[in-house]
């Protein structure tokens, strides 16, 4: 009998379920079971059943159309106290790749990673580009060189990610910012290189990405809301909150180096004081000469030449300027400092904790990057495994 107007439970079950509604249960199964196989480890039926909630038919009856997709495999025996032996299944990581492109003044890094982020390929080389036309060519021929090296078909990328100076106007398709790199914000150029490099291409700021790799793969693991300052040829800045990235209204969130700084001689952005350029100026200032570079500063530092650690106190103190306003504004638990000058946090610890003593009351823990030179590249990588998965379960389970 009815009650209410209700329609019994059993009337309810034997009403015709719509195929797409099947598939799409069974899609959010497989989703499910593989999410967990990939954050969790390798696992049995049964296991994925009691942590899942799934019935075991239901999940025998998902992995076996996750293996016939090759998203899952095999991977070995478990035997437990009681009971049978179970197989465990983990995610296959050659069903799909991704491809991490970085492009910095001096160098540039291509990786190809498969799904579990392992990179199974990669070149650095030296960015002698003359021209924003010769640096797209040199992008595309080594992307194509690093994907045909890796024994990877181009058909197997499922998705690319480049960092670049600068701040990408995904509007207009070009990069705006980009002092270091001549001609980089030119029209059409992005739009030239995804053409030729055939893989689906997205493009973020260096800083950010470089954020990402230390929050994926480096220092930043389980921070809450961290910063990473990139110190080198410029100056930039990423935001990872709660392991998402933090870029503003129109991606320009972090462009920390267009902060005001009193000059001597004219006003100075905070870039033009705190960049690698800041530390050679500031070497010759105090009595350095013959051809510098930063390094070579911070080497004669190390050495104990008067003038050398005279500007790396100097490069310090304006880096705890940097620091003091990024705590005031973000309230970061984490800084993490990389770039270039990042490498020689060694040096520059102390006289930014002292400095910073004399700003602010905030106090976030200031630390050095862990992944060195290779942080933009992996961050880049983290963000194209991201689309990549996505992409390759959709087109596998079509299919």
């Amino acid at each position: 009998m009815r009650e209410n107007g209700a329609m019994p439970a059993r009337d309810v079950a034997e009403q015709p379920e719509q195929p797409w509604n099947r598939r799409r249960l069974r899609s959010t199964n497989e989703r499910l079971l593989l999410d967990r196989l990939r954050t969790g480890g390798a696992a049995s039926r049964a296991q994925l059943a009691r942590e899942t909630g799934l019935s075991k038919p239901t999940v025998s009856s998902a992995l076996a159309a996750l293996a016939g997709a090759g998203l899952v495999h095999e991977v070995g025996t478990h035997t437990p106290e009681r009971g049978r032996v179970a197989v465990l299944y983990a995610p296959d990581p050659s069903a799909g790749h991704a491809l991490g492109i970085d492009i910095g003044r001096g160098w540039l890094r291509v990786a190809v990673a498969d799904l579990d982020g392992t990179v199974i390929a990669r070149t650095d080389v030296r960015n002698r580009a003359r021209t924003s036309g010769a640096l797209a060519d040199l992008v595309v021929a080594t992307a194509h060189q690093v994907v045909a090296g890796s024994g990877v078909g181009a058909d197997e990328v499922a998705h690319a990610v480049m960092g670049t100076p600068g701040v990408y106007d995904a509007t207009q398709r070009r990069v705006r910012y980009a002092m270091h790199l001549p001609g980089w914000g030119r029209a059409g150029l992005f739009d030239r290189m995804r053409e030729d490099l055939g893989i689906p291409l997205e493009v973020h700021n260096d800083a950010n990405l470089a954020a990402l790799g230390e929050y994926t793969y480096g220092v930043g693991a389980g921070s809450r809301l961290f910063a990473y300052i990139m110190i080198g040829t410029g100056l930039g800045m990423g935001v990872v909150n709660e392991g998402r990235l933090f870029t503003g209204a129109h991606g320009g969130a972090g462009e920390i180096g267009f902060l005001p700084w009193p000059g001597r001689q004219k006003p100075e952005t905070l870039e033009d004081a705190v960049s690698g350029v800041a530390v050679v100026e500031a070497a010759r200032h105090f009595g350095m000469t013959g051809q510098l570079t930063a390094k070579a500063v911070f080497d004669a530092a190390r050495a104990g030449t008067p003038a050398a650690v005279d500007a790396v106190r100097l490069e310090g103190e304006r880096i705890a300027h940097t620091v003091a306003a990024a705590a005031a504004v973000l309230d970061p638990d984490l800084v993490v400092l990389g770039g270039g000058v990042g490498h020689s946090v060694d040096l520059l610890l102390r006289p930014i904790r002292e400095t910073l003593r004399t700003l602010t009351p905030l106090r976030p823990r200031i630390v050095p990057g862990r992944l060195g030179e290779d942080a933009v590249l992996l961050g880049a990588v983290a963000t194209a495994l991201g689309t990549a998965r996505d992409v390759v379960f959709e087109r596998r389970s079509a299919s």
